[in-house]
């Protein structure tokens, strides 16, 4: 039995699964001060025996393994998070090995274990909500690098019809700024799901993505983009994504995988599961995990 966390800045989704990626049970609980949302996960797990947790976070978090804070959210706008030891507070109440990742890196890797990624060996995870995050598996192992990729918040080219001044409270008009759920309200002045498909937001909002996903093709050259998160329950988004995609590649990249956009360019299998057996996959398979040696 393993135990699995997707700790997100709204909800925190708990589970205990097994090794095949069957969740047993699960349960969500309200994102509140770490005092009262950490008591109800030990409520969860509380008589279960586990042998490892893995745990996909919301952040920024810290993952150098050589750093005095790692496993601490850092400088999130939870303001009751900031700076919070979570995988310390964890690693001291089970006693079992915690593996801690990014939500988006455990969505990835969970997609590759025992998702729409399984018959490839490398994938770009990217979660369209409220935010906009992606992981990445090369080889089958997480990338990382000085700490975790940000590739929400990479900048793109202005689309042309777009006069809106963008919502990322760094940046302002970065991927995140431009292509997240809050973004899209602000330019249309109602919520994606209730905007009609025909509307020209969802072809500006294809542009950003198409921007994103082409740098990711040429940058990490991944087998497989797999689109989550709200936004992406759209699924008429897709099909505009695509084109938009090969339309921006104009032929540079041809290989098996780039040819075929439809099994390129997709949706989680996983649906709604993705990051909960995201960290399921971190906890069983924590021996591939390169700073599971902490």
């Amino acid at each position: 039995m393993f135990g699995a966390i997707e700790a997100g800045g709204t909800k925190m989704v708990c589970g205990i699964g097994m090794e095949t990626g069957e969740i047993i049970r699960h349960t969500s609980i309200p994102t509140t001060t770490p005092e009262e949302t950490m008591a109800r996960i030990f409520e969860f797990f509380a008589g279960e025996s586990i042998e490892a947790l893995g745990v996909g976070t919301f952040g920024p978090v810290d993952l150098d393994p050589d750093s005095d804070t790692y496993g601490h959210i850092t400088t999130t706008p939870k303001v009751r998070w900031a700076n919070y030891p979570l995988y310390e507070t964890l690693k001291s109440h089970f006693g079992v090995p915690v593996i801690l990742d990014t939500d988006v890196n455990g969505a990835a890797f969970g997609e590759m274990k025992f998702g729409g990624a399984k018959d490839v060996s490398s994938c770009v995870y990217m979660t369209v909500g409220t935010g906009i995050g992606a992981g990445a598996v090369i080889d089958g192992e997480l990338v990382h690098g000085m700490g975790h990729p940000e590739m929400g918040h990479i900048l793109v080219r202005r689309h042309p019809s777009d006069d809106s001044n963008g919502v990322c409270p760094y940046h302002g008009d970065c991927l995140e700024g431009l292509a997240s759920g809050p973004a899209i309200e602000a330019r249309s002045g109602v919520k994606g799901h209730l905007l009609d498909e025909t509307d020209e937001t969802w072809d500006i909002e294809a542009d950003y993505l198409a921007q994103a996903l082409m740098n990711f093709a040429l940058i990490i050259a991944p087998q497989r983009i797999i689109l989550g998160g709200g936004v992406m329950k759209q699924q008429h988004v897709f099909p505009k994504v695509r084109e938009a995609f090969k339309e921006k590649l104009n032929g540079y990249i041809q290989n098996q995988y780039v040819d075929n956009v439809e099994t390129y360019i997709v949706p989680p299998t996983l649906g709604d599961f993705a990051g909960l057996k995201g960290a399921l996959a971190l906890a069983i398979y924590k021996e591939d995990i390169h700073h599971a040696r902490r």
